[in-house]
């Protein structure tokens, strides 16, 4: 037995990674690759809104978030949307079979899964043209904050797009009770309530009717269909 040991600790020693990795760290500085605009590679990509365009106005924010949106999404014809895309199901994994989500789900559960929802469509829009992850998230994040969530819902509102069911959800899911957060206290209650609001509709929509959600989040900006050529 006192033999086998030393072979045993000589197997534990090997590794096929001995490099030391430093942990991901969001906020470190960020090198800067030289560009040549000579070069016919060379793109030209649309940077998120500064931290600055966050706290401006909502008129002027949204038009932040169309910019950082922009692309030439092909509305769908008026109808059902198609139930399938090359072969796949639109939505994976399915939505439960919910008549009423309202008479088993409270405001805050619908927005628990409507935040995701709402997201999912945020990271499929801007995964094309393939950017690196710093890249992905910091535009990811430029649409999902709480801020640009409630931009969005604003202009919809002034263009009076939702139906009487629709605000009644809407207005179901800001009442929503929650403990003080970091997000809440930065961005104010109202503003916080609002963008709540929206995921409960996108929760509540996603349970009910996948195509009018689809009709919504393209209204909104992201792209709802194949990846552009």
């Amino acid at each position: 037995m006192a033999a086998a040991l030393p072979s045993l600790l000589s197997v534990k020693a090997v590794s096929w990674d001995t490099q030391h990795r430093l942990p991901y760290n969001p906020q470190r500085t960020k090198l800067k690759k030289r560009h040549n605009p000579n070069s016919p590679s060379s793109t030209t990509t649309v940077p998120p809104p500064s931290a600055a365009a966050l706290t401006t106005s909502p008129t002027s924010l949204d038009s932040s978030i169309s910019v950082l949106l922009a692309r030439n999404n092909q509305i769908p014809p008026q109808g059902k949307l198609e139930e399938t895309y090359l072969g796949y199901e639109r939505w994976l994994p399915s939505p439960p079979k919910v008549e009423n989500p309202r008479s088993i789900y409270n405001a805050a559960s619908l927005a628990y899964i409507g935040d995701c929802i709402y997201e999912l469509y945020a990271r499929r829009h801007f995964l094309f043209p393939p950017l690196n992850i710093e890249e992905y998230n910091d535009r990811v994040m430029a649409v999902v904050r709480s801020e640009a969530q409630d931009a969005m819902l604003q202009k919809l509102l002034n263009e009076n797009y939702f139906s009487k069911e629709e605000r009644d959800v809407l207005r179901w899911g800001k009442n929503i009770g929650s403990a003080k957060t970091r997000t809440k206290k930065r961005v104010g209650v109202a503003v916080y309530n609002r963008a709540s609001s929206l995921e409960t509709l996108v929760g509540y929509l996603y349970l009910t009717n996948a195509n009018r959600l689809e009709e919504i989040m393209l209204k909104l900006g992201f792209s709802c269909g194949a990846a552009p050529n």
